[in-house]
C-alpha cells in the first residue's frame, strides 16, 4: 500500500496557509486602526477549512456550459466583518477584537504545527522502526 505523503499532510497544511492568509489579513487591520474610512476585514476559518476540505473532490460536468469552479484550495474568501461600534469616520477596526483574534489564530496556527509535528514523526517512526 502506497502513501500519498501530499494527501496525508494535506490538511495542516491548508489550516497553516489559512492562519497565515488570516494574520496578514488581522496585521493590516491593526495597521489601518487610525486610517478614517478603512473596514476591518476577517475570514471565517472553520468555513473557509470545510470549503478547502470539499476541494479534494473532483468536480463533475454534465453538460458544456456548465461552469468549473476556479477558487484555490489555499485562498480563503474574505469579508468585511460587522462592527460592534463603527467610530465616525468609518473605520470598523476594533483593536481589542482585533487582538484577540490574533490570540487565537497564533493557539491554532501553533497547534497545527504540533499536530504536522506528530504527523511526520509518525511517518519517521514507520520507516525507522523505533531506531
Amino acid at each position: 500500500m502506497s502513501l500519498d505523503i501530499n494527501k496525508y499532510l494535506a490538511t495542516n497544511a491548508r489550516a497553516l496557509a489559512m492562519g497565515n492568509q488570516r494574520m496578514e489579513l488581522l496585521a493590516s487591520n491593526m495597521a489601518n486602526a487610525d486610517t478614517p474610512g478603512y473596514k476591518a476585514r476577517d475570514i471565517d476559518f472553520k468555513a473557509a477549512m470545510q470549503s478547502a476540505g470539499s476541494q479534494d473532490l473532483q468536480q463533475v460536468t454534465t453538460r458544456s456550459g456548465h461552469i468549473r469552479a476556479t477558487a484555490g484550495p489555499d485562498m480563503a474568501s474574505v469579508m468585511y466583518r460587522v462592527p460592534v461600534q463603527p467610530s465616525l469616520d468609518g473605520n470598523t477596526v476594533d483593536a481589542q477584537q482585533e487582538s484577540a483574534a490574533i490570540a487565537e489564530t497564533s493557539v491554532r496556527y501553533q497547534a497545527t504545527l504540533t499536530f504536522l509535528n506528530a504527523q511526520i514523526g509518525g511517518i519517521k517512526l514507520a520507516i525507522t522502526g523505533r531506531r
